[in-house]
């Protein structure tokens, strides 16, 4: 009687874990619809606050939140292949990054290992890394010139170890897909 009791015991706690892993599918699958539907996107990383952004109808500024499809690059190869990026719908399999704008067409843009510096002011955390935490060599990218009408310099303004234009340069204009405004954020602790 006892083993009848252990083995029904056990059978109902199977069913218990099921049911609960059937409902948080659920659950998490109806979240995700319900957050494409209304235009919102996950930031799980710390380049910006952790969070929710939303998809507004607005233009392109200086200080906007903006989510782009990289480009097809070297650069972007060797950041999906070390973890950097994750694998997503952008072409070459990367997925869409949310940045900062903080340069745009007009503006005087210097990108060296000191940092960027825009209009003669240098921005803080954007002093580019020699390595990343695996010591694995980072692109060390450098331009100097005036931006076009195209271009945006797409930068982490909160985490100074950010995969971001400090290794890849200028993003084109085509690239951007959505300017996203943060909702329900939080910091992360680095």
């Amino acid at each position: 009687m006892r083993t009848v009791l252990g083995v029904n015991l056990i059978f109902q706690s199977i069913r218990f874990l099921g049911l609960l892993v059937v409902v948080l599918a659920v659950l998490i699958f109806v979240a995700s619809l319900w957050m494409r539907l209304n235009h919102i996107y996950i930031n799980t990383t710390p380049s910006l606050p952790l969070g929710f952004y939303k998809i507004i109808d607005e233009s392109i500024q200086k200080g906007a939140h903006v989510a782009f499809c990289p480009p097809q690059t070297e650069a972007f190869d060797h950041a999906l292949a070390r973890g950097y990026i994750g694998r997503g719908n952008c072409p070459g399999g990367y997925s869409l990054l949310l940045k900062r704008v903080l340069a745009m067409a007009g503006d005087t843009v210097s990108i060296d290992q000191a940092g960027i510096v825009v209009n003669g002011v240098h921005l803080p955390n954007s002093a580019q890394l020699k390595a990343d935490a695996n010591h694995q060599p980072l692109p060390l990218y450098r331009f100097e010139g005036v931006l076009n009408d195209a271009e945006y310099l797409l930068l982490s303004d909160a985490h100074p170890q950010s995969f971001d234009t400090r290794y890849f340069g200028p993003i084109n204009h085509n690239q951007i897909k959505h300017v996203v405004q943060p909702f329900l954020t939080w910091n992360a602790t680095h």
